[in-house]
């Protein structure tokens, strides 16, 4: 099992949050997501396919940082 940190700059507040989490959870291998709105972070865990990730969070309306 992995751990990836995504930043992403757009978070701001607990909708973002739902938001993410909601699309990310869906994709297949992971195990659990959690949003830093704060720090404006995006940490996953499980058997990831970063490019699902990278999408799942884009489909929620947000882009990653590169």
């Amino acid at each position: 099992m992995e751990e990836v940190t995504y930043n992403v700059p757009d978070i701001s507040c607990q909708h973002c949050k739902q938001s993410i989490e909601d699309e990310v959870s869906q994709v297949q291998g992971v195990a659990s997501v959690e949003v830093d709105v704060e720090a404006k972070t995006v940490t996953v865990t499980g058997e990831l396919d970063e490019q699902a990730i990278v999408s799942a969070i884009d489909e929620a309306g947000y882009e990653v940082a590169a």
